[in-house]
């Protein structure tokens, strides 16, 4: 059988990956979906933390729950696993030769933790000058937050996040709201593979053969900050904090979510045509001449005696008939799904969103495409997140031609498996 050649625009680069929860593997997932053989390495006997986030578990081919949690199978497609102690010198030893022949080096251990294993920048850039070596922490490298330890929860509460997320005080239910997805390890994990390619371009590219490669420090917190964006340049331009509006855009009125007779929707009346029209087609022509409402930055001076008048008129009727009747006059609007409306979506079927890959714990695992589609170097090439360890042997006896006697003798030091 003619084996497909693989077409991905970062094939032929390899990446040891030191990391592990979701930051990290978030960076090496979107690099294994470019294309870079991703070489994950884990805790013997106890592999990444994320693989324990659960339930939901992974079930097999007999729908008996394996050890594969959600959370891990959703930051570790097209990757392998070993299994190696790093703390052991063993698995020292086999880290820096492993280090030796890849292209990037990636970790997110606490800062300055690596140093005493041989294992950070300093000592692997000495074995190989031309390493991309990424470290992602979550204060950074430099500052007096650098030893803090952070999770995403902590990052949107310290960058703001929590402070424009939600309903307003005077509201019930009002007050700082986390996002409910771990966005600051996101955003991070983003910005790591960017840096990583443009670190890749400038050693290949622009310097060519015998460049060296650099180190990267990417901080959670940096990444976060950089995330506010639009909300955080309102601060820096006018001195004052933004406010939350729950489902309602600070800039633009009406956007909002509306209760209709039988779910909710989301419209938006983006210029003051746009909100003529609604009024037309929601029969409340007078509304548009109403001097509170005759421009969009009106009508975001009275955004709340707005919202009181248009909540009524969607209440009255089902979601499906004010979809319809919204999208007949090209008005922009759409439901509020949970995740089972969202795979219901002809949208998915139609962008083939949802993959299926063999599963070595038995059955398959349903994996996200990739949202990046290119022309000429397609992303079309899906592996299962790995099951811990499961590639040690592959990878130590084909990249590092250990033998098997060697490789069984580490396993019995624990040093791997």
């Amino acid at each position: 059988m003619q084996v497909k050649p693989d077409l991905r625009p970062l094939a032929g680069i390899r990446v040891l990956d030191m990391s592990r929860v979701f930051s990290g593997p978030w960076a090496t997932q979107l690099l294994g979906d470019l294309g870079a053989e991703v070489i994950k390495v884990e805790q013997p006997g106890r592999g990444d933390d994320m693989r324990r986030l659960g339930p939901p578990f992974l079930k097999d081919g007999k729908g008996t729950p394996t050890q594969e949690s959600s959370y891990f199978l959703s930051t570790n497609r097209n990757k392998k696993s070993i299994a190696i102690d790093v703390s052991s010198k063993t698995g020292q030893k086999v880290i820096r030769e492993l280090a030796a022949i890849s292209d990037v080096f990636i970790e997110n251990f606490k800062v300055g933790n690596l140093a005493k294993y041989g294992l950070d920048y300093a000592s692997i850039a000495k074995i190989n000058p031309r390493i991309v070596y990424a470290s992602i922490t979550a204060f950074g490298q430099t500052g007096p937050h650098r030893h803090r330890l952070g999770y995403d929860t902590l990052l949107q509460a310290m960058c703001g996040l929590m402070s424009v997320n939600g309903h307003p005080d005077d509201v019930l239910g009002g007050g700082p709201l986390k996002v409910g997805m771990v966005l600051s390890d996101m955003v991070s994990g983003m910005y790591a593979a960017l840096a990583i390619q443009s670190a890749l371009y400038a050693r290949d590219a622009k310097g060519g053969v015998g460049a060296p490669g650099q180190y990267i420090d990417i901080s959670m917190f940096d990444a976060q900050l950089a995330a506010m964006s639009h909300q955080a340049m309102h601060y820096l331009v006018s001195g004052e904090n933004p406010q939350r509006f729950g489902n309602g855009a600070p800039s633009v009125s009406p956007s909002n979510a509306f209760a209709c007779s039988d779910g909710h929707i989301v419209m938006v009346a983006g210029n003051d045509v746009q909100f003529r029209k609604l009024c037309s087609v929601i029969g409340r022509d007078a509304l548009a001449d109403d001097p509170r409402f005759t421009t969009n930055g009106q009508r975001v001076v009275h955004r709340r005696a707005l919202m009181d008048e248009l909540r009524p008129v969607f209440a009255d009727r089902p979601r499906e008939d004010w979809l319809q009747t919204l999208g007949l006059a090209g008005l922009v609007a759409g439901p509020i799904n949970e995740m089972s409306d969202v795979f219901a979506d002809p949208q998915i079927e139609a962008r083939g969103l949802v993959v299926q890959a063999p599963h070595s714990s038995g059955g398959t695992v349903p994996l996200i495409a990739s949202p990046m589609r290119m022309s000429a170097t397609p992303l079309d090439i899906y592996t299962a997140p790995p099951t811990s360890g499961e590639h040690t042997y592959e990878v130590l006896s084909s990249l590092l031609n250990m033998r098997e006697d060697e490789i069984r003798a580490m396993q019995s030091e624990s040093a791997a498996t």
